[in-house]
């Protein structure tokens, strides 16, 4: 049977307060919980307990779901390991069997044992989510959220993600939002927020590129920023462009714009300028338009697994440009420069 002093010392360790002799002993305790009775019956009686003490009335259960979620993506992130996130770790699994049946019954407070005044959703931090040029990675945030990262994007959301649903995001990305009008989520896109409750839309806000576009597939997504006085309300398949000072809104082909999450490259209208834009990220690679005069031609295209000069080739086809591969070359600091494609006017090469 465990002791008093044993109790007291798990209690000192969950607070990161145990002295370094018992640090061994109190982990090898719950490494080995799940064949320790005596353990099993103080965290049983524990969570009886705290659950005596709280009405099951009083307790929202979708905030608590939301709660658990949010710690487990926690944990699953987290890579430096503290005194209380070891023990909190193995403190779960020995938990999780006991407290199965206790939520599927409803009415229960999320806490550690008796005493403790260090909970794990106080713990502060960030995570962040990165697609390296050429590329495009799927993600979930532990709300519920889902959705896909452009080439050279970065989603940064706060730990733990249950209370504040805040994202920052540079570059591109497709939003699936998880519906929760009690928590709205909102994206920071440098001067501007965008503000939702669930809903599906793409957001292209690089920061080297000065501009915002918002398209929305469908729900309602409230658009806000600094240099302007009005919040703005987007409608389904509607593109929000906000360039310096002007804010333009104009009816689109959504499908455009998801495509890039499905691995399709599409062009509906666009200049030279912005399809220039969207291959170096897809491929990552440098172009250079050596003559301003195709700036003013636009292109129709869908590419799907087409190669760089597949994609050149069938380009030159459909308008009056020719192009130069210039393969990568190594520096001498042993990196590599990005492979470069030089476009021209066909009667000026």
């Amino acid at each position: 049977m465990l002791q008093q002093n044993e109790i007291e010392t798990i209690g000192r360790y969950i607070n990161g307060m145990a002295y370094p002799d018992d640090m061994v002993r109190i982990e090898d305790l719950f490494a080995h919980g799940y064949e320790n009775q005596d353990l099993k019956h103080l965290l049983e009686n524990d969570w009886e307990d705290v659950l005596h003490e709280t009405s099951s009335e009083n307790i929202d259960l979708d905030r608590l779901l939301d709660q658990i979620h949010c710690l487990i993506r926690k944990k699953e992130s987290q890579k430096r390991k503290t005194f209380v996130s070891r023990i909190t770790k193995i403190y779960l699994k020995v938990a999780a069997i006991l407290l199965l049946p206790l939520i599927i019954g409803g009415g229960l407070y999320f806490g550690y044992l008796r005493g403790s005044s260090t909970m794990l959703s106080d713990q502060k931090g960030s995570f962040s989510i990165y697609a390296p040029m050429g590329s495009r990675v799927s993600f979930n945030l532990p709300d519920g959220t889902k959705g896909w990262l452009n080439s050279g994007s970065t989603l940064t959301y706060p730990l733990p993600f249950c209370e504040n649903r805040k994202v920052t995001l540079d570059g591109e990305a497709w939003f699936d939002v998880f519906h929760n009008e009690k928590r709205p989520f909102e994206i920071n896109a440098g001067e501007s927020m965008i503000r939702v409750l669930g809903t599906s839309f793409n957001v292209s806000t690089y920061s080297d590129e000065k501009y915002v576009e918002v398209v929305l597939q469908n729900g309602k997504v409230e658009f806000s920023n600094k240099s302007q006085k009005n919040k703005v309300i987007l409608k389904p398949s509607e593109q929000l462009i906000l360039q310096g000072d002007r804010l333009n809104i104009n009816p689109v082909d959504v499908s455009k714009y998801k495509a890039w999450t499905e691995g399709r490259l599409i062009f509906r209208g666009d200049n030279m300028d912005e399809v220039a834009k969207r291959i170096e990220r897809w491929y990552n690679v440098k172009v250079e338009i050596a003559d301003e005069d195709l700036v003013q031609f636009s292109f129709r295209a869908t590419f799907v697994d087409d190669s760089l000069e597949d994609v050149f080739n069938q380009l030159s086809m459909t308008s009056p440009i020719e192009y130069k591969i210039i393969p990568r070359k190594q520096l001498q600091d042993g990196t590599y420069e990005k492979e470069k494609v030089i476009l021209y006017k066909k009667d000026k090469q």
